[in-house]
């Protein structure tokens, strides 16, 4: 039983994302029940088998029956059962923000379990092939929820994002073709022993495989300049779904590419080609530096937060492509932690615009007195972001820059630590305006933040400030959970962090 949960995780989903379409001739209002009674299964699966993993083991199933590497195989391990875990209680937990949010129908619930099957996937799958697969749907389901808009805004958004999607997905599977014209397979672990068997780390195929793999990656990342897709998608979507797509699309996607690094080219490749290391180096730097100059540019607080993931996914890219110990710990808590603070942030800023109607920096001045459990959720998250301690954002720069110290990669520190710097220069404006500026509109606001309404009509819940309530909380809680983490990881790469 144990060695199928991970096709159940799959599979559940997928059949329940099914069930809403149908429900829906008899009941408009189904969806959001089964949904939710799907995902609260899925989040027992996810935490049965990391439990398993952090007792017994990595876990494998081979789908069929046909044994790897002829078949698709499913491996979970320590670092996979963390992140399909994360992308099952993220689920849980926006799926709570929706029930008063919205979208209500039930294409959108379709949807929404459709995306949840594509991360899982991604996370679970030891065939390159098998994620693409993952990958495709992941993006289609997420196409259509950035449409699910009701503004003319979101299905252009949605048309780029598909566009740029399809054009990284596109480079990622030609990644493959060559690939296997290399070595004859597909499976993760046997393309590990065949590259190091041929030790052809430097020959024309394999290099133009991993650059296109890795490019098609960096794509659905959003790195620098491959993120023109992000901060239209996350603006103009409903909140729900710009909460959910913030916290777990690129994060997979970033998962996604260091399985590629560490588990398919592995450190020998990294160290046999340097030029490849520092070509993804220098990609993320660049991101860093330019995702934060651009979110401090910004009046859209949305489209400051989506410019702020391209200066953190870089962060967590720089973590991986450094490949030292502790960096790679370092990128890997930055990654989980990043999923739950940012999905937080879109979520406040959701509750905060229904409440106010306040979009922008300016319009966030006085906040703090008009939605106080929001705004102070919000800093709390912010501050996080920025890496102040305790919170877990704070312990994953800590690890990726004593990481970048111990392999001596100066010019690196110092653009993690200008990444703060300016990091710090966009929240803090937020955190001033919240606090210490003068609102420009007053209204009446219960200090509970009940259920009100204002002059658009929506309403907001005490489940969505709940959603919000518990990200801030997790944002510093996850911080003990770090050293359990890390004993996950020495048991899934030893070779790398035994070093």
């Amino acid at each position: 039983m144990i060695e199928q949960l991970p096709v159940l995780l799959v599979v559940l989903p997928i059949v329940g994302g099914a069930v809403p379409l149908v429900a829906s001739f008899v009941s408009d209002r189904a969806g959001w029940p089964i949904t939710t009674l799907t995902l609260i299964g899925q989040t027992g699966l996810a935490g049965l088998l990391a439990w398993t993993v952090s007792t017994s083991g990595t876990v494998s199933y081979a789908v069929g029956g046909f044994a790897a590497p002829y078949g698709i195989e499913l491996v979970v391990d320590g670092l996979s059962g963390a992140v399909a875990l994360l992308v099952a209680v993220v689920s849980l937990g926006v799926l709570a923000y929706a029930r008063q949010a919205g979208p209500h129908s039930s294409p959108f619930y379709g949807l929404y379990l459709l995306l949840v099957a594509g991360l899982t996937g991604m996370t679970v799958t030891g065939d390159v092939f098998n994620l693409y697969v993952f990958l495709e749907i992941t993006g289609l389901a997420a196409y259509g929820l950035v449409a699910s808009g009701r503004d003319a805004s979101a299905a252009v958004a949605a048309l780029k994002y598909l566009i740029i999607g399809t054009v990284g997905a596109s480079l990622y599977l030609l990644g493959v073709g060559y690939l296997l014209a290399a070595t004859g397979t597909l499976n993760m672990a046997d393309l590990a022993t065949k590259l190091g068997e041929m030790a052809a780390y430097d020959s024309t195929l394999v290099l133009t495989a991993f650059g296109l793999m890795v490019g098609g990656l960096t794509v659905k990342v959003a790195l620098f300049p491959l993120h023109t897709w992000q901060p239209d998608a996350y603006a103009n979507a409903p909140d729900t779904v710009s909460a959910f797509i913030s916290a777990l699309v690129s994060t997979v996607s970033a998962y996604a590419l260091a399985r590629l690094l560490f588990s398919v080219f592995t450190v020998e490749f990294l160290t046999a080609v340097p030029v490849a290391r520092w070509a993804l180096v220098g990609l993320a730097c660049v991101s860093i530096i330019a995702g934060s100059a651009l979110a401090v540019s910004q009046d859209s607080v949305q489209r400051m937060l989506a410019y702020s993931s391209v200066s953190q996914f870089g962060l967590v890219v720089a973590g991986f492509a450094i490949a030292t110990p502790l960096a790679v710990v370092g990128a890997t808590v930055h990654l989980l932690g990043h999923a739950v603070m940012k999905g937080g942030l879109f979520a406040a800023t959701g509750v905060i615009e229904r409440k106010t109607g306040a979009t922008t920096v300016n319009g966030y001045a006085g906040m703090g007195s008009r939605v106080p459990i929001s705004a102070f959720c919000f800093a709390v998250l912010s501050l996080a972001m920025v890496g102040v301690p305790p919170a877990v954002g704070f312990v994953g720069k800590w690890y990726i820059v004593l990481g970048a110290v111990n392999a001596e990669n100066w010019p690196v520190v110092a653009v993690l630590l200008a990444s703060t710097l300016l990091t710090l220069a966009y929240f803090a404006r937020l955190v001033e305006r919240l606090y210490f500026a003068e609102a420009t509109i007053h209204s009446e606001e219960t200090p509970a933040e009940a259920p009100v309404t204002d002059g658009s009509g929506q309403a907001v819940s005490f489940g969505m400030i709940a959603v919000v309530v518990i990200a801030a909380a997790l944002a510093v809680a996850l911080t003990a959970a770090v050293p359990e983490l890390q004993a996950m990881l020495e048991d899934t790469l030893p070779p790398l962090l035994n070093q």
